[in-house]
């Protein structure tokens, strides 16, 4: 299962122009495995990941998570800068 709160939806609208859907799309659409955020100021238990994905409108998109039991729970969702799509291309299998 994949929750989104009103208010990281609501973020994810205003600050990024990103849609619940987009980030279920992302997230069901992916190829590649999650990665850890193992940046000290991004630090959670449980652990942070993320993933880069595309929508079925081929937006990419950066999505950030948690895993609580069992379900997905979205942080926050973006289109990656070019860092970060490098680092997701080398590191994720």
């Amino acid at each position: 299962m994949i929750n989104i709160t009103k208010s990281v939806a609501k973020k994810m609208r205003k600050k990024h122009g990103v849609s619940e859907l987009e980030v279920r799309q992302a997230l069901i659409n992916r190829t590649r495995c999650a990665l850890r955020d193992t940046r000290e100021e991004h630090k959670t238990d449980p652990p942070t990941q993320w993933l880069i994905s595309y929508t079925n409108d081929r937006r990419r998109l950066k999505v950030c998570f948690i895993i609580r039991d069992g379900e997905v729970v979205v942080k926050t969702a973006y289109e990656p800068n070019p860092t970060e799509t490098f680092i997701y291309e080398k590191e994720a299998t």
